[in-house]
């Protein structure tokens, strides 16, 4: 009987030793496996003969009024109306539920509407939306905007988020090996996370869920012009404070070619024409498309190149890439100055948040004198803005997007999208992006910033070892 159990023993401590190495090997192999064919893409760099700068705003005015300024999806609506050839649209958030009582802008509503309408002109025009799972409750379910644009003959490819990176090294092993083979799909009977009037969930899309990764980017390409934005067109985030740009010229090529590759790899069926290369205008502005990993390439980049007497500005709804923050402690050494403009993120989508990953990220930098920090009033709303602009004196660089400054947003593993433009600092678009920083920091025509010091008792030891457990073991969103 002894030797029997011992045996047994040796048996099951086998398999659990054998079951381990798979996890490990699993999550190893999900966190280094090469991306796909496409990903992680840096464009050529174009002569650019108009870059528009693109800004929703909510703020309150100094009689404590509301303002709300929109204009990036209104601009998108228009380049939607203009186009003959074809509409690409890679999109994060696109619908339309929401547990807040408030009138929001219908964004998914009014963009299923235009699209529809313009097939419907154009019968033989290529329309494609690209989408993140998460709007389908991870396969959970079909949303209704997604039905409609299936209806008027245009493919809604749902990303294959699989093909990429896992960040979540212990996580990814056990979904991989045990649920992930089952797939999502079903009859849900578990609440929405995102909101308690939407279809529910399957477990298996709560597991799914779990494993935190998406297509994050944001742009509407045409064959006239493009828009690269912060912004989503979710009825939820519609007073959200946000940036774009709008490009025309060959970037557009390249661009069409950046979402081809997502189509691809997801099993999509359509193929995007390719406008014709045209012999571009020379100009002294230049405007690069750059994604995933590429873009913390670039913004490392620009920020080890600076000098003393440049002032660098960002923007940005959540921070906290350890190559960014370093990046930016070496400038301040060599005479740079650091403002940032971050949201305190207390809020999202009406419920509270912890402020996490800002605060304790502020608390770091704020100790660095030339680094100075003013806080978003985002008392409802969120100031979901990704920008960097760098004056160095006669010329200044701009990246902005969908990219947030965080592992997840730039090291390969979320999808995303920015533009990087460069020229000198008296044209048009990097003084309407420096007028747009100076406005927001001196509150010009309205209450927009306030001192870090009013934020500065929200940091405590367990937000601080909060942040750090998440850090390090990826269980978090950012």
């Amino acid at each position: 009987m002894k030797n029997f159990i011992t045996k047994k023993s040796v048996t099951l401590l086998f398999l659990l030793t054998i079951l381990v190495i798979v996890c490990i090997a699993i999550g190893i192999y999900q966190n280094y496996k090469p991306l796909p064919e496409g990903i992680s893409y840096e464009s050529e760099i174009h002569n650019a003969e108009h870059i528009e700068l693109l800004t929703d705003l909510t703020y309150n005015n100094f009689n404590d009024v509301t303002i709300y300024e929109q204009d990036i999806f209104a601009e998108v609506f228009d380049i939607i109306e203009e186009a003959e050839d074809f509409i690409v649209i890679d999109m994060f958030l696109f619908n339309s539920y929401t547990d807040q009582n408030k009138d929001f802008p219908d964004l998914s509503g009014e963009l299923t509407k235009k699209l529809i309408k313009q097939k419907e002109q154009h019968p033989d025009m290529t329309v494609v939306f690209i989408t993140d799972p998460i709007n389908t409750g991870y396969h959970s379910y079909k949303d209704e905007h997604i039905k409609l644009l299936e209806e008027h003959d245009i493919e809604v490819v749902i990303t294959n988020l699989d093909k990429l990176k896992d960040s979540n090294k212990a996580y990814t092993s056990v979904w991989r090996l045990l649920f992930q083979p089952f797939g999502q799909s079903g009859t849900g009977w578990l609440p929405n996370p995102f909101a308690k009037e939407a279809p529910k969930f399957t477990l298996r899309s709560y597991l799914a869920l779990f494993n935190v990764k998406a297509n994050h980017r944001k742009a509407v390409i045409t064959e006239k012009c493009a828009i690269v934005t912060s912004a989503n067109p979710h009825n939820e985030s519609g007073f959200a404070s946000n940036i774009g740009f709008k490009v025309s010229g060959n970037i557009i090529r390249d661009m069409v070619k950046a979402e081809q590759a997502i189509i691809d790899y997801s099993n999509g069926k359509t193929i995007i024409p390719l406008p014709k290369k045209e012999k571009a205008k020379e100009t002294d502005t230049n405007v690069q498309y750059i994604t995933e990993g590429k873009i913390l390439k670039h913004v490392v980049k620009e920020l080890e190149e600076t000098e003393k007497g440049d002032t660098v500005w960002i923007a940005m709804f959540y921070l906290a890439n350890r190559d960014i923050i370093d990046a930016l402690h070496d400038a301040t050494e060599r005479g740079v100055e650091v403002n940032f403009i971050l949201d305190p993120n207390k809020v999202a989508f009406g419920n509270g948040k912890t402020g996490l990953p800002n605060v304790p990220i502020a608390s770091e930098l704020i100790k660095n004198k030339h680094i100075n920090i003013r806080w978003f009033q985002a008392e409802e709303n969120q100031f979901h803005t990704k920008l960097l602009y760098i004056n160095k004196g006669e010329n200044s660089v701009i990246i902005g997007g969908s990219a947030n400054y965080t592992t997840r947003n730039l090291n390969d593993l979320n999808l995303e999208n920015n533009l990087k433009i460069s020229a000198p600092t008296e044209v048009k678009i990097m003084q309407d992006t420096e007028e747009y920083f100076q406005r927001l920091w001196n509150n010009e025509d309205g209450e927009f910033t306030y001192p870090y010091v009013a934020n500065e008792d929200e940091l405590t030891a367990i937000l601080k070892l909060t942040y750090w457990v998440q850090k390090l073991s990826g269980l978090t969103t950012y």
